[in-house]
């Protein structure tokens, strides 16, 4: 098992009225902000071991996020995805943060994705790995696991703590046996997963995202599910920011069309096949996609007539 350092920072930033979010930083503390969305389930620690050391070696401030109601922040129920803008945006004023770009896994899409509409004179550029699509409104796309996830959300809805609580519990008395449930999840998943979840130190990821970083409470999977199978409060085709979208084309989980659908959506936007790929695949491509962004943010402070944006 390789050895996987802690966060430079970590800590937890006030909200709202008794609301705390957590959040991990990696690589500079004077470089460009960066924040990572950990997809459902994850938490704060969810961030490749590759994508720690290019913000290392290229000075960017990469920052993961806890979700209400998972590792240290508090549980809180958003009404809608678009709510939880306005909490990222207090915790970028909290960290001295002005500009910034956004990537999401999975479940960490559709919030991405808010942060973009609601900040696009901060937000200057989005990632999206395998992202989660719409269910419900004009811009809705099902099937699969989604379908599952909205007949669960009023039962999921209704449950509430207790369920987060109940699946807590669980975790801790799996505790030691967490490494070989990682590797029995490898061998039940498409090839390009197992094939990732075979490398040393995503395995070591997970683990420490797992046992420490969510290690408290892990309430938020379930409400994310509940948010999903509603509308999201705001329309795709409203999101102006550059978008950079990846999706394997061997996704079990969230298939190909939904990003295809997603990105013919998206004003500004580019889809990435990741050939091979399932839904993990995005991980192991962490350098190539903050490069991306990186690049779109260059591009800008490019042609920015009074300086750096």
């Amino acid at each position: 098992m390789v050895d996987i350092a802690r966060p430079q920072l970590e800590g937890t930033v006030a909200v709202g009225e008794g609301r705390r979010l957590g959040f991990a930083e990696f690589g500079s503390a004077q470089g460009r902000a960066v924040f990572w969305l950990h997809g459902t389930p994850g938490a704060r620690r969810q961030v490749p071991m590759e994508a720690r050391a290019f913000a290392e070696r290229e000075h960017v401030r990469l920052i993961g996020i806890d979700r209400p109601g998972v590792g240290s922040s508090t549980p809180h129920r958003y009404g809608a995805v678009i709510d939880f803008a306005e909490d990222l945006r207090t915790v970028a004023d909290t960290l001295g943060i002005d500009q910034m770009a956004v990537i999401g896994l999975s479940g960490g899409g559709p919030y991405t994705l808010a942060a973009a509409y609601a900040m696009p004179d901060r937000v200057v550029a989005t990632g999206i790995l395998g992202g989660v699509a719409p269910t419900k409104g004009p811009d809705a796309i099902r099937s699969g696991l989604m379908d599952l996830a909205v007949l669960a959300a009023p039962v999921l809805s209704a449950g509430g703590v207790p369920v987060g609580l109940a699946a807590s519990s669980v975790i801790r008395l799996a505790r030691p046996f967490a490494s070989p449930i990682i590797d029995l999840y490898g061998r039940m998943s498409p090839e390009g997963d197992r094939r990732l979840l075979a490398r040393p130190e995503f395995k070591a990821m997970f683990l420490d995202d797992l046992l420490n970083g969510g290690r408290k409470q892990l309430s938020a999977p379930f409400a994310d599910l509940v948010l999903f199978a509603r509308d999201w409060g705001f329309r795709v085709n409203a999101v102006k920011t550059p978008v950079r979208w990846w999706h394997g084309d061997c996704d079990h989980i969230i298939p190909l069309r939904h990003g295809q659908h997603m990105v013919s959506l998206l004003p500004d936007a580019e889809f990435h096949t990741m050939h091979g790929e399932s839904h993990l695949g995005g991980l192991g491509m962490s350098e190539e996609i903050l490069r991306s962004l990186l690049d779109i943010w260059d591009a800008k402070e490019a042609q920015a007539p009074f300086g750096p944006v």
